[in-house]
């Protein structure tokens, strides 16, 4: 064995390679994203995830192994959504007075996050797992696969359908709400957060603290409105 493979193994039993990797990765998706002028296709998040995805299968490394040091990333997710509440609270009164047009919003957008995607599954001829995985893709990652596992679909298949929809969320709101001529901040980041949960929030905070809290607070409750939807749905879903 040489030596670049003797630290190769040696690198690769160490799970802080992989939380390197990952930060580089960003890191690196970040600077095209800013290079780029900021443009939204640039988005730093799936650019980090095909590099991730190609060093993964170039190294042959299983995603139980580079889950052993990206898990601290995972974890930080709790701390960082417990943290929109200060957003939050700084916009409570404009929160306050958009209170009503949001929960309508809110109904309008989470059942036809449900309806649309159920629909084009059924259109393409997915099988009853599908469906039942791609129901509650708008929701943020731990709703929807707790969602999924409910009504007997499949977790992981809907984590890949939730991180496909943030990715996609991220990169077309920006475009989408300027061609719409939506100039609200209030009203284009409650649509981000609803539609792209937190990599749609992530977005609406790149380009406007008050999107970004808007987009934090659709996030949470549309959350819970998949929540409740998809399983009243479950005899239709089925």
């Amino acid at each position: 064995m040489g030596r670049v493979e003797r630290v190769w193994v040696y690198l690769s039993a160490t799970p802080l390679l992989w939380l390197a990797a990952t930060l580089v990765a960003y890191q690196a998706g970040a600077w095209v994203f800013r290079r780029s002028g900021e443009r939204a296709i640039a988005n730093p998040v799936p650019i980090a995830v095909a590099m991730l995805i190609v060093v993964l299968r170039a190294t042959a490394t299983p995603y139980e192994t580079y889950f052993e040091g990206a898990q601290f990333v995972h974890f930080l997710l709790g701390p960082a959504t417990v943290a929109l509440a200060v957003p939050l609270y700084e916009n409570r009164l404009a929160v306050r007075r958009a209170l009503v047009p949001m929960l309508a919003a809110l109904m309008a957008g989470s059942a036809t996050a449900i309806f649309s995607a159920v629909l084009l599954a059924r259109w393409l001829g997915a099988s009853r797992d599908t469906i039942r995985s791609m129901a509650p893709k708008s929701a943020t990652t731990p709703i929807a696969m707790a969602v999924s596992e409910q009504l007997g679909g499949l977790p992981s298949l809907t984590a890949a359908f939730v991180i496909a929809t943030g990715i996609a969320g991220a990169i077309l709101v920006t475009p989408l709400l300027d061609t719409l001529r939506i100039r609200d901040w209030r009203a284009r980041g409650f649509s981000a957060g609803v539609a792209a949960h937190g990599l749609g929030t992530a977005r609406a905070f790149q380009v406007n603290e008050l999107a970004g809290t808007f987009a934090g607070i659709g996030l949470a409750l549309n959350g819970f409105a998949t929540a409740v939807l998809v399983p009243i749905l479950s005899g239709w879903l089925r």
